[in-house]
């Protein structure tokens, strides 16, 4: 394992890269170094062609409880130039999986909250232990979960968003995955073997089909229907061109 800073570890697993928030003391809270070390290690990671799926964890029992107080004291104490800059940040690391050619995988222990559960959200999968929380508790100190609301917003229904919002308590494992903002809840005790046999799985899928898929996927939202199905025939012409494809569709000829 090595540390492209103190605050976020790496771990190459075969073709699965995985980013360990390194901070247990302080819950993984978010600070300008852990902020500045992910997106760094993102962007390595998706243009690192042996890397096929990206991991994003926690160390010790929590995933990532948000910004730390340090940054809270920051935000109350600078102006308005100062934290917009400082937001800008936070929303570009926000944006990065999605941005990203590869998989970004969340595997959740312990607790998301506020900007942690919209780091894990922000990936394209969520995985969680059974024991994990789910939450976004800014509106108690008088703070608003502004940014990850555009994340949370595209992945619950409405009213489901309002409430988690408004009256911001943590959801459990379980409660995510039926709200669709989790993809999967598994038992603690089994937790890591799923996460590694799912990833693992992952990991085998074509490239270039994953990544025309994850493109195709996050470009069509918000467009209309025909829109949204022109641009999925231009990519359906791109990906029978790819080498992927040819080889997919010579070993079914040969089973057939």
């Amino acid at each position: 394992m090595t540390a492209p800073s103190e605050s976020l570890l790496t771990r190459d697993e075969g073709g699965i890269r995985r980013l360990v928030l390194n901070r247990p003391d302080k819950r993984n809270a978010l600070n300008a170094e852990l902020i500045a070390a992910l997106k760094a290690a993102l962007r390595q990671a998706d243009a690192d062609d042996a890397v096929r799926v990206v991991v994003l964890e926690g160390a010790g029992k929590d995933f990532c409880s948000g910004a730390d107080l340090s940054a809270l004291r920051k935000i109350a104490e600078s102006s308005v130039m100062e934290n917009l800059e400082d937001v800008d940040e936070l929303a570009e690391l926000f944006l990065l999986p999605r941005r990203m050619r590869k998989p970004v995988v969340a595997c959740v222990r312990g607790r998301a909250l506020a900007g942690g559960c919209g780091l894990a959200t922000s990936c394209d999968i969520v995985l969680a232990a059974e024991t994990a929380e789910f939450g976004y508790p800014e509106v108690k100190i008088g703070f608003v979960p502004a940014m990850v609301m555009a994340i949370l917003r595209r992945n619950v229904s409405e009213k489901r968003a309002f409430e988690l919002v408004v009256h911001a308590q943590p959801v459990a494992a379980a409660e995510a995955e039926r709200m669709g903002l989790i993809n999967h809840a598994w038992p603690d005790a089994d937790f890591d073997r799923q996460c590694a046999v799912f990833l693992e799985e992952l990991a085998k899928r074509s490239p270039s089909a994953v990544q025309l898929s994850k493109r195709l996927l996050y470009h069509a939202d918000g467009m209309g229907f025909e829109a949204a199905l022109r641009s999925g025939a231009d990519v359906n012409v791109v990906a029978r061109m790819t080498d992927d494809m040819k080889a997919g569709v010579a070993r079914f000829l040969e089973r057939a």
